[in-house]
């Protein structure tokens, strides 16, 4: 059906819902922290603005959790049943991660939101800042077994094959396996910076519309901050991270780098800024290129060479021009989001950083380029792992289940239409609620009084009209 194979639908349709999934956890990861600190300095000093903040964003993070859970079904659901070869032979190691996941952070997450969300003014301040710590740190959690699960498909380490299947043989070595410690500072971090731009898009708005709003100040200050601190530690880590894959993934780092052969004479690797690849002809076609840079990078000296992707057999090629350019998007989006902390800390400080309103509006354009920037790194570490699901050991097409076309390309396209459905609507929604005044926040009358939410999705409040 127009040319496509089951294996390409399986593989478009889990890229599609995974694409949607990692958006919401990260979102909540970042935004829970932001929240913590947000409650624990009002406790703090006494400063209402924290408060007021702390109110606006607890709304958004109780969207953000709900799309997360949501997607996050679906994940569970196509393992089963369009990845059934891949859940039968390695299910004995990522089944057992991912359960834990459920079992130490999802139940911490799920148990304690309720206090976080309509507990404030009928428990105590104590409790229920406990209860914000819990649910940031339950967060954390998750991503760690996640991350330790798709790093494991990565980097397989402390197991048997037996029969076909891959059974547990050391544990430690499960969970830690050589690319997990780079792997979760890298994502945890990308969390944060795509929370931070979010929160700076959202302060940016309300500055244009009231510069002297002082939740909106301090909104955009926290967020400049926050960016101007995280970027260089994850330019580190990412620096990191990449000598670690050209360790255990030499043919992504190859995709990445358009690097296709080593020339005889050739005394160190240039950096390829511009390429058209052609999987083709095994080239790369109008090239821009830094001489000596890529072996800088990559090897951290000049003469350093690595393997070029003819050096492995045409069937174990990953996609060179998704990986090359999503790499390329990656890093691109990285050294505009550095630029921003850095300009927005000299217009700081030179006292200019609530006036710049042409900042405010970059700032404001820039709010997704977080997400854009981790959609394009999950893409570049997903699609460079490829054509293996379980890296060297077991290919996509063993593990894919034997679904017919024309039903794959049905669920894809129901797919689809209830995800444009469901998160449309929940994404319209956060929308409207960013729009509403960070000022206004608290309730006369104090905490836990008037308009206190008495249901879940009430917390965003059924008043939102007239706080506009």
């Amino acid at each position: 059906m127009l040319g496509f194979e089951a294996l390409d639908l399986a593989r478009f349709q889990f890229a599609f819902t995974v694409s949607f999934h990692i958006l919401f956890p990260a979102f909540s990861i970042g935004l829970a922290s932001y929240l913590m600190v947000l409650e624990g300095l009002w406790l703090k000093t006494g400063n209402e603005i924290y408060h007021n903040l702390y109110r606006f964003w607890v709304r958004i993070f109780a969207v953000v959790f709900g799309l997360g859970v949501v997607s996050g079904v679906v994940m569970a659901y196509e393992f089963g049943t369009n990845w059934s070869g891949f859940a039968e032979r390695a299910g004995d190691i990522t089944g057992v991660l991912l359960t834990y996941e459920v079992l130490t952070a999802f139940f911490m997450e799920a148990g304690f939101l309720g206090i976080m969300l309509f507990g404030e003014g009928r428990v105590s301040k104590r409790l229920h800042f406990s209860a914000t710590c819990l649910v940031a740190i339950g967060t954390l959690i998750s991503m760690t077994w996640i991350l330790m699960s798709n790093s494991w498909m990565q980097t397989p380490a402390g197991y048997e094959v037996i029969d076909g299947r891959f059974e547990p043989s050391n544990w430690l070595e499960i969970m830690f396996n050589p690319s997990f410690p780079y792997r979760i500072v890298h994502m945890g971090l990308a969390a944060f910076i795509s929370v931070g731009f979010v929160v700076g898009g959202v302060g940016a708005y309300h500055l244009l519309r009231d510069r002297r709003d002082q939740a909106a100040r301090k909104m955009f200050s926290m967020a400049m901050w926050a960016i101007l601190v995280a970027l260089p530690v994850q330019i580190i880590a990412g620096d990191m991270h990449g000598l670690n894959t050209l360790e255990h993934q030499p043919a992504k780092v190859a995709a990445m780098e358009g690097h296709w052969e080593n020339e005889p004479d050739q005394k160190g690797m240039p950096l390829v800024l511009f390429a058209l690849p052609s999987m083709e002809d095994g080239a790369n076609h109008f090239e821009l290129k830094v001489p000596y840079a890529s072996s800088l990078i990559l090897t951290h000296t000049l003469d350093g060479k690595i393997q070029g992707l003819k050096d492995w057999p045409r069937d174990e090629w990953p996609d060179v021009p998704l990986v090359f350019w999503s790499f390329r998007i990656m890093v691109g989006l990285g050294m505009l989001m550095l630029g921003m902390g850095v300009v927005g800390l000299f217009l700081r400080w030179r006292g200019q950083l609530y006036d710049a309103r042409w900042f405010q509006r970059i700032a404001l354009f820039t709010t997704p380029v977080g997400f854009i920037a981790l959609l394009a790194g999950w893409i570049t570490t997903e699609a460079g792992r490829q054509p293996w699901v379980v890296y060297g050991m077991l290919r996509s097409e063993d593990a894919v289940s034997t679904h017919s076309v024309a039903s794959m390309m049905t669920t894809l396209i129901g797919f689809m239409v209830v995800y444009a459905i469901i998160f449309g609507i929940g994404i319209y929604y956060m929308l409207r609620l960013i729009k509403s005044e960070p000022m206004n926040m608290v309730p006369s009358g104090g905490p836990g009084h008037e308009r206190q939410p008495k249901r879940p999705m009430s917390a965003a409040d059924g008043s939102f009209e007239e706080q506009n």
